[in-house]
C-alpha cells in the first residue's frame, strides 16, 4: 500500500472535522445518487474567513476521506481562496489516479462546498 492510499484510509477511519456546527453561517448537503455518497458542511465564517468547518454524511472510503481532508485545508482561508479551489486541487491531494466513477466521490465535498458558498451548481471540472 502506497502513503497515499494509507493516509486516504487515515482520514476515512479518523476523519478531521467530523459532526455538525450549531447555527453555522453556511451549511449545504448533496449527494452523489450513482453511489449513495451524501456529503452535509457547515462552516463558520468570519469577515469572509472560514474559522471553523465540519462535515458529516455516510459514503465510500474516498468521498470521506477527501471531505476530511478537504476541511483541513480549507479552515482559516478566506471564501475567495476557496472559490479558485478546482478539481486539480482535489485530485493533487488523494494523490492517487481515479476511475471516472470515483471521481465523482472524490468531487463530492468541493461540490458540496462550492455549492453551499457561493450557488455554484455541477460537478467541479465537469466542463472539461
Amino acid at each position: 500500500m502506497n502513503i497515499y492510499q494509507e493516509e486516504l484510509l487515515d482520514h476515512y477511519e479518523n476523519p478531521s472535522n467530523y459532526g455538525t456546527l450549531p447555527n453555522p453561517d453556511i451549511s449545504h448537503e448533496e449527494d452523489n445518487p450513482l453511489c449513495g455518497d451524501k456529503i452535509r458542511m457547515d462552516l463558520m465564517v468570519d469577515d469572509g474567513t472560514i474559522k471553523e468547518v465540519r462535515f458529516s454524511g455516510h459514503g465510500c472510503t474516498i468521498s470521506q476521506a477527501a471531505a476530511s481532508m478537504l476541511t483541513e485545508k480549507i479552515e482559516g482561508k478566506s471564501l475567495e481562496e476557496i472559490k479558485n479551489l478546482s478539481r486539480d486541487d482535489i485530485m493533487d491531494m488523494i494523490g492517487i489516479p481515479l476511475g471516472p466513477v470515483r471521481v465523482k466521490c472524490a468531487l463530492l465535498a468541493l461540490k458540496v462546498l462550492k455549492a453551499g458558498a457561493y450557488g455554484i451548481k455541477g460537478w467541479p471540472g465537469e466542463e472539461e
